[in-house]
């Protein structure tokens, strides 16, 4: 069982320091009935709860089923995953609690998922390896306490961890997976702040090798926690995103909690 509270201890103090920023008290939103489970990361409640029954579990992402959608392929582990999430929930009565903006644009309330039993739905999902860590910039709340438990089951390859479709990958890996979000290892070679933006690159080559660029907005994010990404040069990180083209394979970075430092 997960219950709120666990520590991030893996993280170097340069991100700690942006993590707590975010470490804002949890809302509580009511309590409902499960009474549908539609993927590894959707439910559907019994009755509304500030103006929706549908929740979306905030913070992250579950293997992905078509859902009826054109050209949508089940990820592997999928079922599994939304099998995972029946059996903690569906038919329980669940308490949401809001850590960031409360509604995503499909009408679906984004929130932390708690059991009557006071077991944290996604810790417990993110442990088990049928989910992984996927941050927004308005709903960064217990982001720490989630990235050191999918480390952990990363470190044992539990659930899609042992699945060469969810592996981290290598910066010189990556240009066939444009459109596909992933988690990406590399030492930055550079760090350089160009008309506002920073562009963190990975080989000499930035007009076609892998690079993390930092918008205006982002900027912003890092400078609120006290951060510079500058100083990520010669560091090497992760770093997790959807990767669009750009100049060879690219991921927008919004917020510090897209990039760990593992080179401790």
């Amino acid at each position: 069982m997960i219950r709120l509270g666990r520590s991030a201890s893996f993280f170097l103090a340069f991100f700690l320091v942006g993590a707590s920023a975010q470490a804002l008290p949890l809302r509580q939103g009511g309590s409902a009935t499960v009474t549908g489970v539609v993927d590894g990361d959707t439910v559907i409640l019994g009755s509304r709860i500030e103006g929706s029954n549908r929740v979306r579990l905030v913070g992250i992402q579950a293997p992905k089923l078509p859902l009826g959608r054109k050209n949508h392929k089940k990820w592997p582990l999928a079922d599994e995953s939304r099998a995972a999430l029946e059996k903690m929930v569906l038919g329980k009565r669940v308490t949401l609690q809001f850590g960031g903006r409360h509604m995503d644009r499909y009408g679906r309330l984004l929130a932390h998922l708690y059991t009557d039993t006071g077991e944290w739905v996604q810790g417990t999902l993110l442990a088990a390896g049928m989910a992984r860590v996927y941050s927004f910039p308005d709903n960064r709340a217990l982001i720490a306490d989630m990235l050191a438990l999918e480390r952990q089951a990363r470190g044992r390859r539990q659930g899609l961890w042992a699945d060469p479709f969810y592996a981290v990958r290598a910066v010189d890996k990556v240009a066939s997976l444009i459109g596909t979000f992933q988690l990406i290892e590399g030492t930055v070679y550079d760090a350089q702040t160009v008309r506002g933006k920073t562009y963190l690159n990975f080989t000499a080559d930035w007009r076609s090798d892998f690079t993390i660029s930092i918008g205006k907005k982002g900027r912003k994010s890092f400078a609120a926690a006290g951060l510079d990404p500058l100083t990520l040069k010669g560091r090497t990180v992760r770093v997790r995103g959807w990767l669009r083209k750009y100049n060879g394979p690219l991921i927008e970075v919004s917020h510090p909690e897209q990039i760990e430092i593992i080179d401790q």
